[in-house]
């Protein structure tokens, strides 16, 4: 800046900026900025490399985002890390980013986020890409259709939504490769906490920090983790279309991440808890949660994750109608009706009313989900406060109390 005395209008924009002191803040800072400075032009040239360590432009990288993608990366244990504004930002890159061409077909699981599904069968058939639905529960199925389809991509969920149901996640990795497939592991329901199917041999990671990394219902991103080569193309995708995180909501997952090892063992012990409670209801037709030793997802659970942990998720099959459920619903006075997950606080969902909304009653039937299917992601809240919300609902609508 010009040494002398600037006119106001100059001093009310320069004034202040780049003052940096000898102190470490221990939070993140964030960084606003769409645009930076260096000294030497040719370090503005050198950041523009896709894969550089500087900042020119904040839709190619920012700071803050930058240092979520490195703590993300970590806990991923992959080589690098991307940051999107939502998950499905995130899974349309990932699968973009496995070279997969017009032509070939995307096998996806059959149980699948109902988001996923829509845009597998709108935007990527549109496109003239193959769509493929196969149960990933059984490994030999999913050979099958890869030995004889010209799949591209095998994209599938750890733990399906909203069922529960626990995928061989090394076998179908392996499978996969063996067919020369590139795999995309949708890991929202685990979290790396969990597990980290990187470390399994998955190509791409996908998360909804949405959901546990964010893990306070206030923020909306998600993350690809991969290797250097495969970052290279996606975060070349990722400046073409804009879609990169904006630094306040970087901050915020940073901040999330801070407590997750504290928070997905206190969600896994309440949903353990509930889930355990909600196996004695007689109201209950079948609870679906890997933690419980009777669950067909059991013994793979208890492979894949650490011992005694099975995630914040269940689900429990009733057999009210629609309209039982809607009182069932009204009646909860803590736990809260929302379509997300991972929160602090206890939320539940109705998948025919929500999720799954767009499928026939006979489509839903085929997946397993019936009008009474009520998916629980189960929160922070004292254990006796949740199952005493639930037996309270339960004593409303079964038994006409209040």
């Amino acid at each position: 800046m010009t040494k002398g005395k600037l006119d106001f209008e100059t001093r009310a924009i320069h004034a202040g900026i780049g003052e940096a002191g000898d102190y470490r803040p221990t939070a993140p800072a964030i960084y606003p900025s769409t645009t930076y400075v260096y000294e030497d032009v040719s370090q503005i040239h050198a950041s523009l490399d896709p894969m550089g360590t500087g900042f020119v432009y904040s839709r190619n990288a920012n700071p803050t985002v930058r240092a979520l993608e490195k703590a993300l990366a970590s806990l991923e244990e992959t080589e690098e890390a991307l940051a999107f504004a939502s998950g499905m930002a995130a899974i349309h890159a990932a699968i973009l980013g496995t070279g997969i061409k017009p032509g070939q077909a995307i096998l996806a699981a059959k149980q699948l986020y109902g988001g996923s599904k829509s845009l597998l069968n709108s935007f990527f058939r549109d496109l003239g890409f193959g769509i493929d639905l196969v149960d990933t529960t059984d490994v030999d199925k999913v050979e099958a259709h890869l030995a004889v389809g010209d799949a591209g991509v095998l994209l599938f969920e750890p733990v399906s939504n909203p069922l529960l149901t626990v995928a061989d996640v090394p076998a179908l990795i392996e499978v996969a490769h063996r067919h020369s497939v590139s795999v995309v592991v949708d890991n929202t329901f685990a979290s790396p906490y969990l597990l980290r199917p990187a470390g399994l041999g998955a190509d791409f990671v996908v998360e909804s920090a949405t959901k546990y990394l964010g893990g306070h219902g206030d923020v909306m991103a998600g993350i690809v983790a991969c290797n250097r080569e495969n970052a290279t193309g996606i975060k070349n995708l990722r400046t073409a279309t804009g879609g990169i995180l904006g630094p306040f909501e970087a901050w915020l997952v940073l901040r999330g991440i801070r407590t997750l090892a504290l928070r997905v063992p206190r969600h896994c012990s309440n949903a353990l808890a509930l889930a355990t409670w909600l196996s004695t209801r007689p109201e209950v037709l079948r609870v679906h949660y890997p933690g419980l030793s009777e669950d067909p997802g059991y013994a793979i659970a208890n492979r894949l994750f650490p011992v005694g942990l099975a995630g914040g998720m269940l689900s429990f099959e009733t057999d009210l109608d629609i309209a039982g459920v809607d009182t069932f619903l009204a009646a909860l006075k803590l736990a809260v009706l929302g379509p997300s997950l991972g929160d602090v606080e206890t939320l539940v969902l109705h998948p025919a009313q929500s999720s799954h909304r767009a499928l026939t009653r006979e489509e839903r039937a085929e997946l397993g989900i019936a009008d009474g299917l009520l998916r629980v992601s189960v929160g922070l809240e004292s254990p006796n406060d949740i199952i005493a919300d639930f037996d309270r609902a339960f004593h409303i609508v079964f038994r006409g109390g209040r």
